[in-house]
């Protein structure tokens, strides 16, 4: 692990005077680069299991934009097919899963040592990236947060509430918390592997857990991230983990401490100023710029990329979208997003 990677030196608490950049979702339909190799690979499946394409998709917006970080490229739905779900993507549509909606279902699941079969071409994925990104750019590792998989998992698609989820979990809390066990468990050994390939960072994708209130919460968003957090850093000491529990709002504050990871990225929702006070006060924050921005560009873009980049600059800071890049974004406006961001920088050189 490199010290001179931007990423890793604000991960590990340097404020530096140009915030690093990367984007959720930066390898996606907005680029023309990455639809011809979708229409190549013929489904988004086997994009994601192919390492060759899966590889050239990562490492397209690096080679357009001066990114500091690659994200592999995959699918959060990935470990419940691993652990036997089957899984398929209606084109305009989605995901669309088996569903487990009783113990017997969570019961039938494959052992977690018997994911890394079905997931060897994402690990292939990883250790090509690492053997291809530029010296400055730090690699990311991925997976999607227990609750957020599970709700999945239970309906069998995306779904506006989570209700099918809710359901399960009042209905029946202990069913619910051996699914939330069982993902956690093979979370935890999916994203080993990520880092014994050679990803840098990895971070966990709750993007429902603001759906969580209260006890629940704690529970089925923190309590999972916390423990993923501790055994990945108890394998692989030094590994930085990033948290994002979209939705989250003021419970975002104590977030650092509560799951142990090193930086707490922030949706759009989340207020600059307070959480410049009462979130990057604990660590490292990413974020959180509205995605909207990326389609729409012009002055507010510019305006918007200063104000937070400026708001955040007393502490550790990672810029990056609030959520991820739409497939109507202008690819332009990433540039001048990135250019923005790094003006004061260019002034002084």
């Amino acid at each position: 692990m490199s010290s001179t990677k931007p990423i890793l030196r604000a991960l590990a608490g340097e404020v530096l005077s140009t915030p690093p950049a990367w984007m959720m979702r930066q390898a996606g339909r907005y680029l023309p680069e990455y639809r011809a190799t979708r229409a190549k690979a013929g489904d988004f499946l086997s994009l994601c299991y192919d390492p060759d394409l899966a590889t050239e998709v990562t490492l397209q917006p690096i080679r357009r934009y001066d990114f500091d970080a690659a994200i592999l490229f995959a699918d959060i739905l990935l470990v419940p097919q691993a652990l036997g779900a089957d899984l398929w993507f209606v084109t305009g549509e989605g995901p669309r899963l088996s569903t487990i909606t009783d113990r017997a279902g969570v019961d039938a699941l494959r052992p977690t040592d018997a994911i890394h079969e079905t997931l060897a071409p994402i690990y292939q994925t990883v250790r090509n990236l690492a053997g291809a990104l530029p010296g400055h750019v730090a690699l990311i590792g991925f997976a999607g947060a227990p609750w957020t998989v599970a709700t999945y998992m239970i309906a069998g698609r995306g779904t506006p509430d989570q209700a099918p989820a809710h359901a399960l979990k009042d209905g029946d809390r202990a069913t619910f918390a051996a699914l939330i066990d069982r993902i956690t468990d093979a979370t935890v050994e999916y994203l080993s592997a990520q880092i014994d390939a050679g990803a840098e960072v990895v971070k966990i994708f709750d993007s429902w857990a603001g759906s969580l209130k209260g006890r629940d919460l704690d529970d089925f968003a923190i309590e999972p991230a916390r423990r993923i957090t501790a055994a990945l850093k108890a394998r692989h000491p030094g590994i930085p983990v990033i948290a994002f529990p979209r939705g989250a709002g003021t419970r975002n504050e104590g977030m650092h401490a509560a799951t142990g990871a090193d930086c707490i990225a922030l949706d759009d929702d989340v207020d600059v100023g307070w959480a410049a006070a009462h979130v990057q006060s604990g660590g490292c924050v990413q974020g959180n710029l509205k995605s909207s921005h990326m389609v729409t560009g012009g002055d507010a873009l510019v305006a918007e990329v200063r104000r937070i980049r400026d708001g955040f600059r007393g502490g550790p800071h990672i810029f990056n979208l609030g959520h991820g890049i739409t497939p109507d974004a202008d690819p332009d406006n990433v540039a001048l997003m990135l250019d923005t961001l790094r003006e004061d920088a260019r002034a002084t050189a």
